[in-house]
């Protein structure tokens, strides 16, 4: 109980924090926004194209290019703006687990909601060829989901090695490719509007993978902390 009261009062705080400097939100809405209009600007100089067979697929691996790089942007500084000082007193005050936990579902709901506005964006610029709406949204929350759980772990590690973005870049890059290949595949079946049961287990990957960081992520961090 009392490691569920910290990460409520942590989450608390987080939403506090960006409620009142919106630097993240607005700062990734922004790049959302001008990336897809400079992607439809692009794609109305290719006449024509919207038609043709490959539009799916680069309409939905765009869109999953978009929403990565989102991610890192919003969530890579979720460790590395906390300042020395600010960090020893959460260590006086909470425990690791509470810390990373918050950190993650706070990070959870941010990639939700810009999530949810990207596709709104994109879906208005471009010929909407989603054949599974829903099913094709389920996707878009277990993508925001598990780049969230992933890139604030590494977030948490790289913030003990000197904030290096290189070493965040290199240890994200063999979690977060299978995740997006499973992301890809899954959204690109809801784009098909096939059965979906199809996709079950795809889901079911998804969730093992987003299991296994969050309780890699609660063992390590620990450690973590005390150096």
């Amino acid at each position: 109980m009392k490691l569920l009261d910290q990460t409520w009062y942590l989450l608390k705080k987080e939403i506090l924090l960006e409620w009142r400097s919106k630097y993240a939100f607005n700062g990734v809405l922004l790049y959302v926004v001008s990336t897809v209009f400079i992607c439809y600007i692009s794609f109305n100089l290719n006449a024509g194209f919207s038609g043709s067979s490959g539009y799916k697929i680069v309409w939905n691996v765009l869109f999953w290019i978009i929403i990565l790089f989102a991610s890192v942007n919003a969530i890579a500084k979720s460790f590395m703006q906390e300042s020395k000082g600010r960090l020893l007193y959460y260590y006086s005050i909470a425990s690791p687990q509470a810390i990373i936990l918050s950190k993650t579902v706070y990070n959870m709901a941010l990639m939700l909601l810009l999530s949810t506005l990207a596709l709104i964006v994109y879906s208005v610029f471009f010929e909407n060829t989603i054949g599974d709406v829903l099913f094709y949204y389920l996707a878009v929350v277990l993508g925001a989901f598990s780049f969230s759980t992933v890139f604030t772990m590494i977030s948490a590690i790289a913030s003990k090695a000197g904030n290096n973005g290189t070493l965040m870049a290199i240890l994200s890059f063999p979690v977060i490719i299978p995740v997006i290949l499973v992301l890809i595949r899954l959204s690109k079946r809801a784009m098909d509007g096939l059965d979906r049961s199809l996709s079950y287990g795809d889901i079911g990957v998804l969730a093992a993978i987003n299991a296994i960081v969050i309780t890699t992520a609660l063992l390590l961090f620990p450690y973590l902390w005390r150096d």
